[in-house]
């Protein structure tokens, strides 16, 4: 099923934003990285296995630099980004600096305690079930906080909550731990502060690593990667890939919709057709056109198709004029101010 047209073009709109940053940002050269010894002096010792591939170390550095930087947008921006417009969502964090502490019981806290330790001395083996009715109990003793919790993802429907941390692929060693005792706390404090409603707490990796199709998950392998995956977590605990994607909306081949997305705008002219966008002198040529259509800007379309009736409403308006030469576009942002002021004026 496809996705619709409102959330093509706020994914569409994501991609845009990445991309722009990351352009902004592209080491051109290593003139910022001319000198780096240390790295310079190790990477001697890989000199048989990057003769050939790496010619330029500086610019070889500068680029690994913004590798690491696409990485963290990814997590940070496009990922999250992606995860909140498809499934209706927030982040929601339930800290004492954001939204305060929730709080559960003493009980539920050492109930939480005891199956960390059973699961950490390999006495219990992660089971979902279990552990939600020893934690999902009435229980009137004293309260106290929750250890700070976030949710990347949070949903509220009218029977349930529905929680996501988004993860890398590749999380660090000894992670799972403490992973598996804050979504343990996470869910405790949801249930007592959500009366009347199901909870299910999960962990989302945007993609599988281990698989050999880009598409493909194999979930049983790629927990096995993790260290101490499989010792605290049940696979009904774990959304991979496009298993996540399509939990998110709802809907399915949703992965494969979103990499499309992103390949029909990740081209190598990005640049040019955003700077031809926004361009107001380009606005009646075929190819304004069609390159909106092209990475969904349908809004935009949609003033465009209305063009003359607006001119023609905005004459004598200084005001409306002004914002009608706007740029489609400030920076990384689609200029929704200019939109909806001129939408009013052909609704």
């Amino acid at each position: 099923m496809e996705l619709s047209k409102d959330k093509v073009e706020k994914l569409s709109h994501l991609v845009i934003n990445v991309l722009f940053k990351r352009f902004e940002n592209f080491p051109d050269d290593s003139i910022d990285n001319r000198n780096a010894p240390f790295h310079e002096a190790f990477l001697k010792a890989f000199s048989d296995k990057l003769h050939g591939k790496v010619v330029d170390i500086p610019f070889f550095i500068s680029l690994s630099s913004w590798l690491h930087g696409l990485n963290t947008t990814l997590g940070q921006t496009f990922f999250e980004g992606a995860a909140h417009i498809l499934s209706d969502g927030e982040k929601r964090e339930y800290t004492s600096k954001k939204l305060g502490n929730l709080q559960i019981s003493k009980d539920q806290k050492a109930n939480i305690n005891s199956i960390m330790t059973e699961l950490s001395n390999s006495t219990r083996e992660p089971n979902l079930i279990e552990e939600n009715k020893i934690l999902f109990m009435e229980d009137f003793s004293e309260k106290e906080n929750a250890n700070d919790f976030s949710c990347d993802v949070f949903i509220e429907d009218e029977d349930k909550i529905i929680a996501i941390e988004l993860k890398s692929v590749k999380p660090n060693s000894g992670e799972m731990a403490g992973e598996k005792r804050k979504i343990l706390e996470g869910k405790t404090a949801l249930f007592e502060n959500f009366p009347g409603k199901r909870i299910n707490f999960y962990m989302g990796f945007p993609f599988d690593p281990t698989a050999e199709k880009s598409f493909g998950k194999d979930k049983d392998r790629f927990m096995g990667s993790i260290i101490n995956c499989n010792k605290y977590f049940h696979d009904e605990e774990i959304l991979l890939g496009d298993e996540l994607w399509d939990f998110l909306s709802g809907t399915s081949n949703t992965m494969q919709q979103l990499i499309n997305i992103i390949n029909v705008i990740a081209t190598t002219d990005f640049l040019d057709k955003y700077n031809f966008i926004n361009d107001k002198l380009n606005r009646h040529s075929d190819k304004y056109k069609e390159y909106l259509k092209t990475w969904n800007l349908f809004s935009e379309l949609e003033l465009l198709k209305k063009d003359e009736i607006i001119k023609e409403k905005i004459k004598g308006n200084n005001r409306l004029t002004r914002i009608y030469n706007q740029q489609v576009f400030k920076k990384e942002k689609y200029n929704w101010d200019r939109y909806y002021a001129l939408k009013e004026l052909v609704e």
